[in-house]
C-alpha cells in the first residue's frame, strides 16, 4: 500500500468511527448532537488522529485498538476550533469553507457543542480496549496537552499578546502550546497504544515538536498569501486581530527556511524506524508545502 492509499484508509477509518461515536437518538438534546456532528464532518485533514494511528503502526501496534485514542483527540481538536471561532476569540464566520458552528446554529449551541465534544472525548478514550495502564496514561496525556498547561494555556497567551510586540521566542512558546501540544499528544498516544520503547517515544516527541511548529508557521504564511476560497476561512485575520506571526517577525524567506529546517529535523527523527518511517517522513514534507 502506497502512502496516499494508507492516508486515505486512515481517513475512512477515522471518519466512520467518529460518526459511530456521535449518533442521533431522537431526544430533545439532539440539537447539540447535530452541531457536534456538523463540526466534525465539515472537512479537515485529520492530521492528529492519522498520526496516532501511524505511530501505533510503525511501533508494531494494532491501529484498530488505537482508534479510540485517535477519535478522542480529533474531538478535542474540533472542540477547540468551535470555540476558537466564537466572537470572544477569533470571531471567524467560516471554517473549512462552511459557516462556523456559531453561525450555522447560534453562540450558545456552539459553546455547548464544543463542551460536548471535549467531554465525549474522555469517555471515548476511557473505553479503549487496551490494558488499563495504557488507558490511564492516554487520559492523563490528553488532559495535560489540552489543558491550561497545554493548548488552553497557549490560547490564553495568544489572546494576551494581541496588539503587543512580542519576541520570536515568546511566539514560539505560545505556538508550542496552542498548536504543538495536540500534535505532540497524537504522536505519543500512538506510541502508548503500541507499547513502544523509549527510543521510539523520544523519536515521536522530536518529530511532533518539529512538525507542530512548522505547521503553525505555514498557517501564518497562508493567512497572508492564500485566499479565502483556498483556505475555507477568512484570510488576514491574524493582522486584523493584532497578532504577531512568523512572517511579521522574521519575514517570508526566513519563515520558509525555518519550516524547511524543522521538517528536515522531523524526518531525521523518524529515521530510527527505517523503511517503516517512510510515511511519517513523507507526511512531514507534505505538511510543510500545503496550500490549505
Amino acid at each position: 500500500m502506497n502512502n496516499n492509499d494508507l492516508a486515505n484508509s486512515y481517513i475512512k477509518l477515522i471518519n466512520s468511527a467518529l460518526e459511530d461515536y456521535v449518533q442521533f437518538t431522537g431526544d430533545e438534546e439532539d440539537r447539540v448532537t447535530e452541531a457536534m456532528l456538523y463540526s466534525l464532518k465539515i472537512g479537515g485533514k485529520r492530521v492528529r488522529p492519522m498520526l496516532v494511528l501511524e505511530f501505533c503502526r510503525v511501533c508494531g501496534g494494532d491501529v484498530n485498538l488505537a482508534l479510540p485514542f485517535a477519535c478522542a483527540l480529533e474531538m478535542i481538536h474540533t472542540y477547540s476550533l468551535i470555540h476558537d471561532d466564537l466572537p470572544c476569540m477569533d470571531d471567524d464566520d467560516f471554517r473549512r469553507g462552511m459557516p462556523s458552528c456559531h453561525k450555522k446554529y447560534d453562540y450558545a449551541t456552539a459553546l455547548l457543542a464544543g463542551d460536548g465534544l471535549l467531554t465525549l472525548a474522555f469517555s471515548v478514550v476511557s473505553g479503549a480496549q487496551l490494558p488499563s495502564e495504557k488507558v490511564v496514561k492516554a487520559v492523563k496525556l490528553l488532559a495535560d496537552c489540552a489543558g491550561y498547561r497545554g493548548m488552553i494555556g497557549g490560547q490564553t497567551m495568544d489572546l494576551q499578546h494581541e496588539g503587543q510586540s512580542i519576541t520570536v521566542e515568546q511566539l514560539r512558546k505560545t505556538d508550542a502550546l496552542k498548536t504543538g501540544k495536540l500534535i505532540y499528544a497524537a504522536c505519543v498516544l500512538g506510541c502508548i497504544a503500541a507499547s513502544a520503547d523509549e527510543k521510539a517515544i523520544e523519536a515521536a516527541k522530536i518529530y511532533a515538536e518539529n512538525i507542530g511548529l512548522a505547521f503553525q508557521i505555514v498557517d501564518d504564511v497562508l493567512d497572508i498569501t492564500s485566499t479565502a476560497e483556498e483556505l475555507g476561512k477568512p484570510i488576514g485575520s491574524d493582522e486584523s486581530n493584532g497578532k504577531s506571526t512568523y512572517p511579521a517577525l522574521l519575514g517570508f524567506e526566513k519563515s520558509k527556511a525555518l519550516v524547511a529546517q524543522l521538517t528536515d529535523e522531523a524526518v531525521a527523527a523518524v529515521s530510527v524506524f527505517g523503511e517503516k518511517g517512510a510515511f511519517l517522513a513523507d507526511y512531514a514534507r507534505k505538511l510543510s508545502v500545503r496550500t490549505k
